[in-house]
């Protein structure tokens, strides 16, 4: 089976993530898609085939004889779809030979657009697989979870030998929310090193991301009526606009790219007894990043000492650090990664990422692990859309990474 054609079964189940469950996983229909993957894992010949308590899917395939040496490898993605924009009943767009230029989602009213989109002729003549434009797709990370189970496939059913070292791999719950790695079996899933497969283009390779953290800022009002209130109301609405306002105003999103930071106001309520506001943190710079969060505080300092304590409390909560530091001294992961992508015809990309994977938070937990592109682009809303021809290009880059570390010179040049 190809890979595309399990990414089509894979996206037609409901696994958006929700922020506000603190179950694990945080929502029950994630286990649809786990135990799925494992009665596939089990037909496949996927020796240790299991999914815990925790949502999170496991597997392995044991190293060719003589080759129990090599470096044991492992495969990550996610099996959440982003709670960003609807996830439930994914009907795809299959299009042969795509022509390059703007395309009509269904009935949506949306348009895929060249101008929004400007890579798209370039994928002119290969298959294209999109939304109706009602829903997300769902290839972040089905298509990563469908690539690697490919790879899977073609190294076990190979009509000629492939010599290989260990395979382990996981699929894991609740990426999309940051939690995706917190349950996660680092001893017991095996590897000595790993790669999520969990970007955009097939070629790229990230090993740097941002350094993250949420931050929620509560502003407790005191409301009067307003034609007595001189000296007495606070506006709890107005003190929230205030602490935006002293936020670096040109720190966004859509004014920051490559290794630039921002402050991200994702979500803000209230009225003049509490208000609420929501947001995120970025920077590639731990430095920075510090003093992100800095600026954060001495802003609730200011407003408390003007408004009296206790009027804006602030809550910080990190979410992963840049994978960078510890990859910088297992750099053979992004040297192999680049061969494996120019062996399978691509010429290799490494960007940072301007957010995070798994394998950031992995890999201070003790497993290095860089992340490799799945061919999808506009991920998390009605955009999203890949190719049949991307697909099958990172199934060969993960197979010529397995075939590299089986390799003796490759396994004695490995970082201690």
């Amino acid at each position: 089976m190809r890979a595309y054609e399990r990414l089509l079964q894979y996206v037609k189940i409901f696994t958006t993530s929700d922020e506000e469950s603190e179950t694990v996983p945080s929502t029950a229909r994630q286990l649809d898609l786990a135990k799925l993957l494992v009665e596939e894992m089990t037909e496949l010949g996927v020796s240790r085939a299991r999914v815990d308590e925790k949502g999170y899917v496991y597997g392995e395939i044991p190293a060719t004889a003589g080759y129990e040496y090599a470096p044991a490898i492992g495969f990550i993605a996610h099996m959440d779809t982003a709670p960003d924009f609807c996830g439930e009943q994914v009907s795809p767009m299959v299009m042969e030979n795509y022509d390059g230029q703007d395309i009509v989602l269904g009935t949506s009213g949306r348009i895929l657009s060249a101008k929004d989109f400007p890579h798209l002729p370039h994928l002119k003549g290969r298959t294209l697989i999109t939304t109706d434009g009602t829903t997300l797709l769902g290839a972040d990370d089905k298509a990563g979870i469908a690539e690697i189970l490919t790879m899977a496939e073609e190294i076990l059913h190979a009509d000629r030998d492939f010599p290989h070292g260990k395979i382990c791999l996981a699929f894991t719950p609740d990426e999309e929310i940051g939690r995706g790695a917190d349950e996660f079996d680092v001893p017991g899933f095996g590897a000595d090193f790993a790669y999520t497969v969990d970007g955009g283009a097939e070629n790229e390779i990230e090993y740097e991301n941002f350094n993250a953290a949420a931050a929620k800022v509560k502003i407790r009002g005191f409301s009067v009526h307003p034609g007595s209130s001189k000296n007495t109301m606070i506006n709890a609405a107005l003190v929230a606009m205030e602490f935006n306002s002293m936020l670096p105003s040109g720190d966004t999103p859509r004014d920051t790219e490559g290794y630039e930071g921002f402050f991200h106001l994702h979500s803000m309520s209230g009225d003049v007894s509490e208000a609420v506001l929501e947001y995120i943190i970025r920077d590639h710079s731990a430095a920075m990043y510090d003093c992100r969060l800095e600026t954060l505080r001495h802003i609730a300092k200011l407003l408390n000492e003007k408004y009296g304590e206790g009027t804006v409390t602030l809550t910080i909560r990190e979410q992963y650090r840049n994978m960078r530091e510890k990859i910088e001294d297992c750099m053979h992961l992004i040297d192999n990664a680049k061969n494996a992508a120019e062996a399978a015809g691509l010429t290799p990309v490494t960007l940072p990422i301007r957010g995070g994977t798994d394998g950031a938070r992995l890999s201070f937990m003790g497993l290095p692990c860089p992340n490799l592109g799945t061919g999808a682009y506009a991920c998390h809303g009605p955009y999203e859309h890949i190719t049949v021809e991307g697909m099958d290009a990172v199934v060969s880059v993960l197979k010529e990474i397995v075939r590299l570390y089986a390799d003796v010179d490759t396994a004695n040049s490995l970082c201690d």
